[in-house]
């Protein structure tokens, strides 16, 4: 039995295998021209006429990108799919005239993954130990996470794979953190996704693996269901919604309303963007341009939807946070079409916008510390993965709890899918 792991993200995914000869080996995909160790968690459909007839067809990750920025109308772009687990309003959605469940969707990329990994690793891959987070994004309980985790569990199934469990994602950096070790240690491992923050409590080390891990080694876990998209939102709405006309008016029935902004709700979230296409709300978006007294704004609003610019907007929007984790400035430019946004950007003003995400953060990580009778003193290590470790802001929590120098990162990316991978060598023979 072959196993793999896989780190299925909010954004991007990874997976990785541990090889004969030891070590830990990364699936790579090509795009651009290059390879990437990043598979962008999205799916591509598009209607194509086949013999006189109507047909779907699908892509995923670097491939799904390449298709839609090479395509003259676009199809359907969906982001974030793993964002709907936890929700039991979304079941299903109409695509083309076909109904799709949240699952089908997801198992769609997986498949990709899988037969990729296999053509890569020449090997047959029947088992697979999966990431989840400590908490799913939108879940207000552990009814809601297990809820959550079934769906994602039947997507691998219809993926194909026989066999398989879940490691939570934090605990899953710890392993590979772990393997670099020479002693023991009591670690924090913080790991920032796209939907959700999570965070564990460990004790790794040569001496805990020699002796065998014991479930009190894991002290605790904490989530909160805020990451880089909340962050992304936040720029959203300070940067872009208002040149799209929220915050303007219109007129209805002699008198000036606001335009609703629940379409700029929407617009934050990339997993709810592509499905503002739908015909009721793109005849609500015509009618609000016919009263608006800004209406180039909604025009313009209009031509995002349509086009369906989610992915630019989304490239747009890392740019700038990577610009002003690197820089105190960085500029904002969003360019498609007749659409041209530019606004330079303070990194103190981007840390105003995420003060309520970074608070919730930080709750969490002292609510951690707290259930396990945890003081900051006592932890050895912070080990930091996932994007928005990069932030700042973000590290600063950190440092002003547990001092500069305990800070430690590194395979920001794929550090989870690597712990991941060294957890489903040990699958392959229990």
């Amino acid at each position: 039995m072959a196993a793999i792991g896989i780190d299925f993200g909010t954004t991007n995914s990874a997976v990785a295998r541990v090889p004969s000869g030891g070590g830990v080996e990364l699936a790579t995909f090509p795009f651009e021209g290059a390879f990437t160790d990043a598979y962008r968690s999205l799916l591509y459909l598009e209607q194509i006429k086949e013999r006189g007839r109507n047909t779907v067809k699908s892509f995923t990750g670097p491939e799904g990108i390449e298709q839609y920025l090479a395509a003259e109308t676009k199809g359907r772009l969906i982001q974030s799919l793993k964002s709907f687990l936890s929700s039991r309003l979304l079941e299903s959605t109409e695509i083309f005239g076909k109904l799709y469940t949240v699952e089908e969707l997801i198992a769609r990329i997986l498949q990709d993954l899988r037969a990729r990994a296999e053509q890569q690793f020449g090997i047959r891959i029947d088992a697979v130990v999966a990431g989840r987070p400590v908490r799913f994004v939108g879940s207000a309980n552990d009814s809601d996470d297990d809820f959550a985790q079934n769906r994602l569990q039947q997507a691998f199934q219809l993926a194909g794979f026989e066999s398989g469990r879940f490691e939570m994602e934090p605990v899953a950096a710890a392993h590979y953190y772990e393997s670099t070790l020479d002693h023991d240690e009591l670690i924090l491992i913080g790991d920032f996704g796209g939907g959700t923050s999570d965070f564990s409590l460990i004790r790794v080390g040569p001496g805990v693996r020699k002796r065998g891990r014991k479930p009190e080694d894991l002290l605790g876990n904490a989530g909160v269901g805020v990451a880089g998209d909340a962050f992304d939102a936040k720029i959203i709405r300070h940067l872009v919604a208002p040149a799209l006309g929220l915050g303007s008016e219109m007129r209805s029935f002699g008198k000036t309303l606001p335009v609703p902004s629940w379409l700029y709700a929407k617009l934050e979230r990339w997993h709810y963007l592509s499905f503002l296409r739908a015909r009721d709300v793109m005849n609500t978006l015509r009618t609000i341009r016919a009263q608006a007294v800004e209406p180039d704004k909604i025009e313009a609003l209009i031509e995002v939807i349509e086009e369906d610019l989610g992915y630019q907007l989304h490239r747009a929007v890392q740019r700038l946070k990577a610009g002003l984790s690197a820089s105190a400035a960085a500029e904002f430019r969003f360019s498609s079409g007749s659409i041209d946004l530019r606004a330079t950007v303070e990194r103190q003003a981007f840390e105003l916008w995420i003060w309520e995400e970074l608070d919730k953060i930080a709750v969490c990580v002292d609510s951690l510390l707290l259930s396990a009778n945890v003081g900051a003193k006592d932890v050895d290590v912070v080990f930091l993965t996932g994007g928005s470790s990069f932030v700042p802001a973000v590290r600063a929590i950190f440092e002003s709890r547990f001092g500069r120098e305990r800070i430690r990162s590194g395979n920001e990316f794929t550090s989870v899918a690597r712990g991941l991978a060294l957890a489903a060598a040990k699958f392959e023979f229990d």
